[in-house]
């Protein structure tokens, strides 16, 4: 990836502003993986929970690379602690019965065996728990990893509420650098997130996003973007998100596809542009 397709965080990570996401590839993650890698993506996007992930095979996949000069520096890494309640309980990846901060203990070392390697560019919590005194424990246990450098910053996903996002950021000593959430038109996009985020050095990252935007992939507006600049709309769209300050997750399996993502770092749209496509949600 080109060096202007990087942000540094709050916590002074280094973050690709487009990152591959590994989840529903199954036995075929590791190819996936490496084939993204090989490509030019540095960053890759998993979790500790087998029902939707096989985080081994993200481990398998980019460590393939190493022979070709890749470093471990090279790529960001993030990967998540998902409660039992997002778990299948056949799969669990830690001991259910345990206490929550010994769940997150247990997970962590799980995520490390798994994708080779002895430390987390981001540990992100897959989602808020049910009580605020819950959410605190697993937070706190979260920071204890970053703290010992475990895990260079933290974040969450899949958290919709405004209200929630700022009482964890008032309580915790380790402040969130990452909010992760599906990007739709039944949240309106998150706005009121974003803009909380924004205002608190908080990386947005955007799941979801081409999948469920399909009415916007196909105005007419867009097509007419997309023609102007030799473009497909995904690729206008995605280059809108990153010049409004949002990552985009994306799971391609399509060395084209993937090509095309990635090629997104070689233009820019101007500023009326961007008001166009902002004006289409």
């Amino acid at each position: 990836m080109q060096n202007n397709a990087f942000v540094v965080s709050a916590c002074g990570v280094r973050v690709p502003k487009l990152i591959y996401g590994t989840a529903w590839k199954k036995e075929r993650t590791a190819e996936w993986v490496e084939k993204a890698v090989r490509l030019g993506f540095r960053g890759l996007d998993t979790a500790c929970q087998p029902k939707h992930y096989e985080e081994a095979g993200v481990g398998e996949g980019w460590s393939r690379c190493l022979k070709d000069g890749l470093a471990r520096s090279d790529i960001y890494l993030q990967t998540k602690f998902t409660p039992v309640n997002g778990q299948d309980p056949k799969r669990m990846p830690y001991d259910p019965k345990a206490s929550l901060s010994s769940q997150v203990a247990q997970s962590f070392e799980v995520s490390l065996k798994n994708l080779q390697t002895d430390y987390l560019d981001s540990l992100v919590l897959h989602s808020p728990l049910a009580t605020e005194a819950q959410l605190m424990e697993v937070w706190r246990a979260m920071e204890a990893i970053q703290q010992s450098g475990g895990a260079r910053q933290l974040g969450i996903s899949n958290c919709y509420e405004l209200v929630l996002l700022e009482q964890l950021y008032q309580k915790a000593e380790v402040k969130p650098a990452v909010l992760q959430n599906r990007f739709y038109a039944q949240t309106g996009y998150d706005r009121e997130l974003r803009a909380f985020c924004g205002r608190h050095g908080i990386l947005y990252q955007s799941f979801w996003t081409l999948t469920a935007n399909g009415n916007l992939l196909s105005h007419r507006w867009m097509e007419a973007l997309a023609a102007k600049h030799g473009r497909s709309t995904e690729q206008v769209f995605f280059r809108y998100l990153i010049q409004s300050g949002i990552i985009p997750l994306t799971g391609t399996t399509s060395k084209t596809h993937m090509l095309e993502d990635l090629a997104i770092f070689d233009f820019e749209l101007t500023e009326g542009e961007l008001a166009a496509v902002a004006g289409l949600f």
